[in-house]
């Protein structure tokens, strides 16, 4: 076997045990949260519940959906609580083949990922999630019973907490790009309009067929862009600031090779000094 092939085995074999150790660790949260797994569904569900007319509850169509939906949401939240664990491990597998510089990029950009993509799952459930369904149950017509499946809602919820979670996400990529030199800041600058127009798009899409819900992630997309404008422009005046610092260093350490007149020179005075270290002392 050749040391290349070792190689991508022994690699395979770390990535193997790592993803073990992941899924020990979040199975062993989901054992502890299990038998909470209703309340948790409660919880989850309590936007929705607070705004339902009076009488109102939510139902439960497949067999075995008041079984699966509570253990889904304890998955999902199992998987939450072990994400710095999950985290460590990526960087633990990644981390020997990165360089200096990438590694303090890398990681406050994991946290920062992170910790923004928390935000935009709060930001769904403590403010677009009330504001959705308070405007639903009003528009809802005289003697219609709103109510949903809890399988639905979930699938629902799933879906709003990854968009409003990746949309939060847009400094992030800000700052790479300009970071790794992909996309000048300048030319995002210029790009403004059409971010602006595509955040409405992506509202369109990703969002409940109402104004309020669109606005509601289209206006944060375009003010978390500008903020991703204002963190890249910080990162790029230092990244310009090292270059010229590189830029001035280098002359003084750059090896230049010697001319063909001072090659000559220094092999007639290499010449001389050996013709006098050979001539014996009177």
């Amino acid at each position: 076997m050749s040391e290349s092939e070792d190689s991508f085995l022994s690699h395979l074999v770390e990535l193997r045990n790592r993803l073990i150790r992941v899924l020990i660790a979040v199975g062993l949260v989901f054992v502890c949260l299990f038998p909470w797994a209703k309340e948790l569904y409660s919880l989850l569900a309590q936007p929705l519940l607070a705004t339902l007319p009076q009488g109102g509850q939510m139902i439960a169509t497949d067999v075995v959906g008041v079984f699966l939906v509570p253990m889904k949401v304890a998955l999902m939240v199992a998987f939450l609580i072990a994400l710095p664990y999950v985290l460590y491990q990526i960087w633990a597998f990644i981390a020997p083949g990165l360089y200096a510089h990438e590694k303090r990029l890398a990681l406050p950009l994991v946290a920062t990922s992170v910790l923004l993509f928390f935000t935009g799952m709060a930001f769904a459930y403590f403010l677009v999630f009330p504001t959705v369904f308070g405007f639903m149950s009003k528009i809802a017509p005289e003697g219609v019973a709103w109510m949903t499946d809890i399988e639905k809602y979930l699938s629902f919820v799933m879906t709003s907490f990854i968009a409003f979670g990746v949309t939060f996400e847009v400094p992030v990529v800000v700052v790479v790009l300009v970071y790794t030199g992909i996309v000048d800041l300048a030319k995002l600058r210029e790009w403004r309009p059409y971010v602006i127009v595509g955040s409405f798009i992506v509202a369109a899409i990703f969002t409940p067929p109402d104004v309020i819900s669109q606005l509601l992630m289209a206006i944060p997309l375009c003010l978390l862009f500008e903020l991703g404008l204002l963190l890249a422009r910080s990162v790029s005046r230092r990244t310009t600031a090292a270059g010229a610092a590189s830029e001035q260093a280098t002359p003084a350490d750059e090896w230049t090779p010697l001319s063909a007149d001072e090659m000559q020179q220094a092999v007639a005075d290499l010449s001389q000094q050996q013709k006098r270290d050979d001539k014996p002392d009177a």
